[in-house]
């Protein structure tokens, strides 16, 4: 078992996502980052789609009751191993009683530990991934205990594996035309990838941009969305849907991240500013 010490500010149990679903309006979920977690998978030999745990800006603190082994990919949150720091991107061994905990975050938002064979949390529509509605939490909490199994096989990685730092550092996020993007003007067309925009309120469900674009679409009628799919709102608010978002809206949608650009999206945090780039379909 692991038991949760401090469950810090945003920590869950997430596989790749709940697929399959989505005409009962069951979102996908899953980690927002995932390269990461599959990274953090692979390290250990584990299944791509293996559990999880998603850590947002401030990590938890655990503590382990079985000897295994981990790895931590994704942001820089400070990890310490019975407070000595650890490698990232790299199998550690732990013993039964051996404490991690996070501190000051260096860069990123979220980071992702991965245990040898995954976690063992309740599965609910093929999927471990919580959400509210769908499993019993939506996040983890302080006295919380997560199964895992025994680690038998011990496998040794020797150096780490290199950083992708453009996921953390790039501003560009790459888009293709959404179904409603000829709704707009040419000039607010060519304002969109003009401009840097600011990210506001943000979370699993969606993030907000600060800067405006001036409205003058025509309603639609519900329709489907996906992670990834910008909506303007008749105010005027760009609004980036991300693993959480639900299954269908009433928005125009302008513009559609692809999987590399909700990664990076995932690792920026409140006033980070990005641009848009178009791609060709």
């Amino acid at each position: 078992m692991l038991e949760i010490l401090h469950s810090g500010l945003y920590t869950s149990v997430q596989d790749l996502g709940r697929f399959h679903h989505r005409n009962f309006g069951v979102p996908v979920a899953g980690v927002m980052d995932d390269y990461h977690a599959k990274l953090a998978n692979h390290i250990l030999g584990n299944e791509e789609n293996d559990a999880v745990l998603e850590m947002t800006l401030q990590g938890a603190a655990v503590c382990f009751h079985k000897e295994t082994q981990i790895a931590i990919c994704g942001a820089d949150l400070s990890a310490t191993l019975n407070n000595q720091p650890m490698r990232l991107n790299a199998s550690v061994k732990v013993s039964k009683g051996d404490t991690l905990t996070f501190g000051k975050r260096k860069y990123g938002v979220r980071t992702y530990l991965a245990i040898k064979n995954g976690f063992q949390t309740e599965i609910v529509l093929k999927s471990r991934s919580f959400y509210d509605g769908i499993t019993p939490k939506i996040r983890v909490d302080k006295g919380d205990f997560i199964p895992y199994q025994v680690s038998l096989r011990p496998i040794e990685t020797k150096s780490n594996i290199a950083l992708q730092k453009e996921i953390f550092k790039s501003k560009e996020i790459d888009v293709y035309e959404g179904p409603e993007f000829d709704f707009l003007s040419k000039q607010q067309q060519e304002i969109l990838f003009k401009s840097t925009f600011s990210i506001g309120l943000n979370n699993r469900m969606a993030y907000q941009l600060e800067e405006m674009l001036k409205n003058s679409c025509p309603s639609i009628i519900t329709s489907a969305v996906l992670p990834g799919t910008i909506q303007l709102t008749p105010s005027g608010k760009l609004i980036i849907l991300m693993k959480d978002c639900q299954t269908t809206g009433g928005y125009p949608r302008i513009l559609q991240l692809n999987q590399k650009s909700i990664i990076r999206l995932a690792q920026k945090h409140t006033r980070d500013q990005i641009q848009f780039k178009k791609l060709s379909t």
